[in-house]
């Protein structure tokens, strides 16, 4: 945890930040003085969890394209794309909440799905039956090898929550995500979404 964090942070809380273990379908919330401009405020979802590693994808870091420009075949060309992670970013991936439309879905927690039969989800956007309060695509994605993420929890990069909400997720508040997250988690937590970006401005 960055120095000025544990400063920040009462003793009451300094140990809380990884009371819960991660798993699939928990989020990992980036700690307010991450520098790293991939995970800098940033909200995870984890889709993949074992003794080999992990993977995710940044819930809140929108790119610079629309679905459009990377499928040029598809008409609705005004969806967002996320940028998921720093890995594989020549590859598109996406999460939703209506595996009765998509089949071959990966539930990773309540409502919320990973993954499906793709050439389904192309026509399915294609013909507005699916919006951006449903489905997400990402570039990229972000990993961990085996003990990276573990090594990353003790050193307090992270905190963990099982608390998902998808309408959040799937709401357009990206610039507020990793800030409601943090609420979310109840009034323990809630002073630490107030923390500025930069520590030496507080």
């Amino acid at each position: 945890m960055n120095i000025f964090l544990h400063r920040l942070l009462p003793n009451k809380y300094a140990n809380m930040l990884t009371s819960i273990s991660p798993s699939v379908g928990h989020l990992l919330i980036s700690e307010p003085f991450m520098l790293d401009p991939n995970f800098k405020r940033s909200v995870i979802i984890l889709t993949e969890y074992s003794e080999t590693g992990a993977v995710g994808f940044v819930l809140n870091h929108q790119s610079d394209y629309l679905l459009g420009d990377i499928l040029p075949d598809t008409s609705y060309s005004e969806m967002p794309v996320y940028i998921g992670g720093p890995v594989g970013l020549n590859t598109l991936h996406f999460i939703h909440s209506r595996p009765d439309l998509i089949p071959n879905s990966i539930e990773i927690t309540e409502n919320l799905y990973w993954g499906g039969d793709f050439e389904v989800v192309k026509q399915l956007v294609a013909d507005y039956q699916l919006s951006d309060t449903e489905i997400k695509f990402f570039t990229g994605y972000s990993g961990w090898t085996n003990g990276q993420l573990e090594d990353e929890l003790r050193e307090n990069v992270w905190m963990v929550t099982d608390r998902v909400n998808t309408e959040i997720i799937f709401g357009n508040t990206e610039q507020n995500l990793w800030r409601e997250t943090i609420i979310s988690l109840g009034n323990r937590y809630a002073h630490i979404a107030n923390f500025p970006e930069n520590p030496e401005l507080n």
